[in-house]
């Protein structure tokens, strides 16, 4: 699943990962994934996350996420262009974090990391 409000960067995200084999989701903001998530949508084995977002952003997305025993086992990878990503990254317990602009090739090998 990607939730990324960009709709540029969400494109070039799902094309990439899509172009490699994997079926993907996307969201524009924390709550359209949520509720994608709990509506029965395909359970993701991978959450690729925006911090800066409208609605409900990636720090809200994450708490929610955290808090619902159905969702919280679901790994993240943070996708931002924070100043610090690896410590925001580490505040919302991802598994990795990739800084924006990334490239491609680095989000298809976090993405093909195992996280179980």
């Amino acid at each position: 699943m990607v939730v990324e409000d960009d709709a540029d960067i969400a494109d070039a995200v799902a094309t990439t990962l899509e172009d490699n084999g994997y079926a993907v989701v996307v969201a524009a903001n924390g709550q359209e994934a949520l509720d994608k998530l709990r509506a029965g949508a395909p359970r993701p084995s991978l959450i690729l996350l925006d911090l800066m977002m409208p609605v409900m952003d990636g720090w809200q997305f994450r708490a929610a996420q955290a808090a619902d025993p159905t969702l919280s086992d679901i790994p993240v990878i943070l996708l931002s262009a924070h100043v610090d990503v690896r410590a925001a990254a580490g505040r919302i317990a991802a598994v990795g974090w990739l800084k924006k602009p990334m490239d491609l090739r680095d989000l298809l090998t976090a993405v093909e990391r195992p996280y179980a």
